[in-house]
């Protein structure tokens, strides 16, 4: 005749109870719906446009993470890794596009109280609507810190 600790017995009852608790758990709240997925091979810092997007029916109730439910949630981002047809899109592979670029010839804005100073410049870094970059005054030299603004000018902030 075997004897075993009561803990051990405890702790398969655990298992056994957990086993038969994930049989009857649904598995995702996200089955159904809509994903959108490339019609064809969408390449790292392309564009993404809707003549390259459809939504599709999910069906697999497995399904989770990040995907895109909608074409407008991911039309005019661009994408940061290969996007193969018929696989869905995840959000975090997926970046605004650059309001300012690395090299380009900006416009630099520097405004304190009622004055306003304007100049021209390069950012030094790629940038979004609300990111601060370097950029440097190419009047100049020096080398600045701003915010980039929609219509592309970087707003200095002053030290």
């Amino acid at each position: 005749m075997m004897f075993c600790r009561a803990g051990h017995i405890s702790g398969w009852v655990v298992a056994a109870t957990i086993a038969v608790a994930g049989i009857a758990l649904p598995v995702s709240a996200d089955a159904g719906g809509y994903a959108v997925v490339p019609t064809t091979i969408i390449y790292p810092g392309d564009t993404l446009s809707s003549s390259q997007l459809q939504e599709v029916e999910v069906t697999n109730p497995n399904l989770a993470g990040d995907y895109a439910k909608s074409i407008s949630q991911v039309e005019g981002m661009v994408s940061k890794r290969t996007l193969l047809p018929g696989r869905t899109i995840s959000v975090s592979g997926l970046r605004e596009a650059y309001t300012v670029t690395r090299g380009s010839s900006i416009r630099l804005v520097l405004s304190l109280g009622a004055m306003t100073i304007s100049a021209a410049g390069t950012p030094l870094e790629d940038g979004t609507i609300g990111q601060v970059v370097r950029a440097r005054n190419m009047d100049s030299g020096v080398i600045v810190s701003g915010t980039v603004l929609a219509d592309g000018t970087v707003h200095v902030r002053a030290k």
